[in-house]
């Protein structure tokens, strides 16, 4: 994936340290997201981070946190309890608002996904909400609890075995469990919302999935995630609850122009550390992607050093043709223009010199194919062809152009 991580830490609810990760996409930022992870769970859980990657490779910047007392957060679980997770996560959307920028997007795995929905309504930069297989009660958690309930109920606390980790429970955990009204929250959402949940899900039930979506107001909409389990094992099935959220928040983020926030008068290349090819090309304001084909080692997410090339030809001459027509006052229709580009033996070119047919090098041969719409004369044909050949980057392509390379890099 397309996209550079950074660690951070941040103050939780409680004043304990909190260990984040925010991960930036590598081309345009459009948004800010907030990651809630699942029950006992933390914020490098491999499907958390297929998830997050998978948003920042469509331009979401995303937060994910160990909430108080897990992961490499600081704190003590057992003081920690579903009002406390809403308070972090208020406390990780406030350190984004003054160290970055608020989120726009909430997303909770589990009871995350129920935390991010009572949190919503306290944080008002937030556009829409996004939960993975989330209970429609937080007392759904406590069936996690088994026989050790009654204990906790009887004796104040317990030590619980939860995936293969031992946490101390407390009444105080169990109670406010209990008190919260997930449905109530969501019907006073007022906020976009989708809900991504898998029908053979073990640990919370689609029937959840079912009374979230009834409780929601539109818009609101509904993923199901067949054949995924609950922690999203595999992560074909994380990428794919990615690529929905990605895909389905576009509708609710600014239109993605300008690109950068800073002009750049030259265009910068730079790797993205994805894959052996792949690089972001910076462009004035404009960003994308330029990459090889699969076929030779790349992930084709761009297109290749010479297709740019061709791009830069057959760009530079539909805006030449249309510049000319528009000072001509000619009715040319719409114009298009096919490059394509091969490597050739000298002695093979029709166009080439008898010198350069000799030489027995191999040379570059574009071909360009212009099309336009409606009639045209055989006059008028002629001036086409001759005014393409006077686009600036043909006559770079046929000229000798003076390149000059310098080398910044540290000395040893």
């Amino acid at each position: 994936m397309a996209f550079s991580s950074q660690r951070l830490q941040f103050a939780g609810h409680s004043g304990a340290t909190l260990a984040a990760r925010l991960d930036f996409p590598s081309g345009p930022l459009r948004a800010y997201a907030l990651f809630a992870h699942c029950f006992t769970c933390s914020k490098d859980l491999a499907s958390a981070r297929r998830i997050a990657a998978e948003l920042a490779r469509e331009g979401l910047a995303v937060l994910r946190f160990d909430f108080t007392g897990l992961g490499s957060s600081d704190g003590e679980f057992a003081s920690t309890n579903f009002s406390s997770n809403v308070a972090d996560l208020i406390s990780a959307a406030d350190y984004l608002r003054h160290h970055f920028q608020a989120p726009s997007l909430l997303v909770g795995h589990s009871l995350g996904g129920a935390a991010v929905l009572a949190a919503a309504k306290d944080i008002p930069e937030v556009r829409a909400v996004a939960t993975i297989g989330a209970p429609a009660d937080v007392g759904h958690v406590l069936k996690n609890l088994g026989a050790s309930l009654k204990e906790i109920e009887t004796s104040g606390s317990a030590e619980v075995d939860l995936a293969g980790r031992t946490f101390l429970i407390k009444m105080q955990f169990v109670e406010d469990a209990r008190a919260h009204r997930i449905k109530d929250a969501v019907a006073s959402l007022k906020k976009p919302l989708l809900v991504l949940h898998g029908p053979l899900d073990e640990t919370v039930g689609i029937e959840n999935a079912t009374e979230i979506f009834g409780a929601a107001r539109h818009p609101k909409s509904f993923v199901s995630l067949d054949r995924a389990d609950h922690l999203l094992t595999n992560l074909e099935d994380a990428a794919f609850v990615g690529r929905m959220i990605s895909g389905w928040m576009t509708r609710y983020l600014a239109a993605d122009a300008p690109q950068g926030t800073d002009s750049m008068e030259h265009v910068r290349v730079m790797e993205t550390g994805d894959g052996k090819f792949q690089n972001t090309v910076q462009a004035g304001r404009h960003r994308l992607f330029a990459d090889e084909p699969k076929a030779v080692g790349g992930l084709d997410s761009g297109p290749s050093p010479y297709d740019f090339l061709s791009i830069a030809l057959g760009a530079c001459t539909s805006m030449t043709l249309r510049q000319y027509a528009e000072y001509k006052e000619l009715p040319l229709g719409h114009i298009s223009v096919d490059v394509s580009h091969t490597k050739i033996h000298a002695k093979d070119c029709v166009e080439c010199t008898e010198s350069e047919r000799s030489s027995g090098a191999r040379i570059d041969r574009f071909e360009r194919v212009i099309s336009i719409d409606g009639e045209v004369s055989d006059e008028l044909r002629g001036k086409i062809a001759e005014i393409a050949d006077k686009c600036p980057v043909h006559r770079t392509l046929e000229g000798v152009a003076k390149i000059e390379t310098v080398v910044k890099a540290p000395l040893r």
